[in-house]
């Protein structure tokens, strides 16, 4: 499949694995890279920049296809070193950065003296705009649907993607709440020029997260997420747990959200620690997106791209063409 995404990035075909903390390591990226798409190492990951280093290294020792690194740059009391960790991005020889969260502006000089192509997820039509002002390459533009953080607009991707095609010149990938081939097609109708999985990665043999997870989000429908830190505007859809209801409990309580009483449930190391490596999918949060719904097997990354392109391709050529002709 051509587009100007397999173009840019030297891939096969239009399907990218987004940046995910915990989950975003060599084994996934390397697998999806082998399988023709962009894999994508999440570089706050990596407790340290060096760590980064050696964890792009075991990549590339995986894999002789394209991979990226992606680094989410958020506002912190005590951020991290974020311009060490572009630096051994920027060091390590990967050309491919995903950018997420605040505008990757102030790093744009550096990724683009080395010859990176920049990607960066946005939420909405204006911050897609704003990405290809400062000199991205393309977009990943993240609709309501994502796991995650998915902005305060809540706009779902069948309005937001071509209302962002209509204003873009650069390359768009349409991301959140996908995981089909039936998607895949469907985005590039409207618009788009590959996607972004997260969640659905999350559920392949190689991701590395505990077998309960991928269970469950086997055993889910798309009613099974819920949306916290409303009240803090900060929005993030998270799987419906316990803990979530607890922390969606302490938000609804009269004045104003005190950061302090959610941190122990929220805390990414309990989410870590307890889900993604212990199993137990109802003792911390975890981010998924409402694709669970159409998630019914645990396949390898080979076997999802293979299927979803064969699905994209026989909708594209048959059923429409069926369709056009009728």
């Amino acid at each position: 499949m051509k587009t100007r995404i397999t173009e840019l990035f030297g891939i096969r075909y239009p399907i990218i694995q987004g940046g995910m903390m915990w989950v975003g390591r060599a084994e996934l990226a390397a697998a999806v890279s082998n399988a023709g798409g962009l894999g994508i190492l999440t570089a706050l990951t990596q407790p340290t920049p060096e760590a980064l280093a050696e964890e792009i290294a075991r990549c590339r020792a995986m894999t002789d296809a394209p991979f990226g690194v992606n680094l989410t740059i958020l506002p912190s009391i005590n951020p991290p070193p974020y311009e060490e960790y572009a630096q051994a991005i920027v060091d390590s020889g990967v050309k491919i950065v995903e950018t997420a969260g605040r505008s990757p502006e102030p790093f744009m000089p550096l990724f683009k003296a080395n010859g990176f192509k920049v990607i960066h997820k946005c939420t909405s039509v204006r911050h897609a705009i704003k990405a290809e002002k400062v000199g991205c390459d393309a977009v990943s533009v993240d609709g309501f649907e994502c796991a995650g953080h998915p902005g305060e607009d809540d706009v779902t991707n069948l309005v937001l993607l071509p209302a962002a095609y209509a204003k873009l010149s650069i390359p768009m990938v349409a991301s959140g709440g996908i995981g089909t081939g039936s998607q895949l097609a469907a985005a590039l109708a409207l618009g788009a020029e590959g996607v972004n999985m997260g969640s659905r990665f999350v559920a392949t043999q190689e991701a590395p997260v505990h077998q309960n997870m991928k269970q469950a989000m086997v055993d889910a429908d798309e009613r099974q997420t819920t949306l916290m830190f409303r009240s803090l505007k900060n929005t993030c859809r998270v799987f419906n747990n316990p803990v979530a209801a607890e922390v969606i409990s302490i938000e609804a309580q009269p004045g104003e959200t005190d950061f302090a009483d959610l941190q122990p449930l929220v805390a990414g190391t309990r989410g870590r620690e307890r889900c993604i490596e212990a199993g137990d999918i109802d003792d911390g949060i975890w981010t998924v997106g409402m694709v669970m719904g159409l998630i019914h097997d645990i396949p390898t990354c080979e076997a999802l791209i293979e299927g979803m392109v064969a699905e994209a391709r026989e909708i594209i050529s048959q059923r429409l063409q069926a369709m056009i002709q009728g």
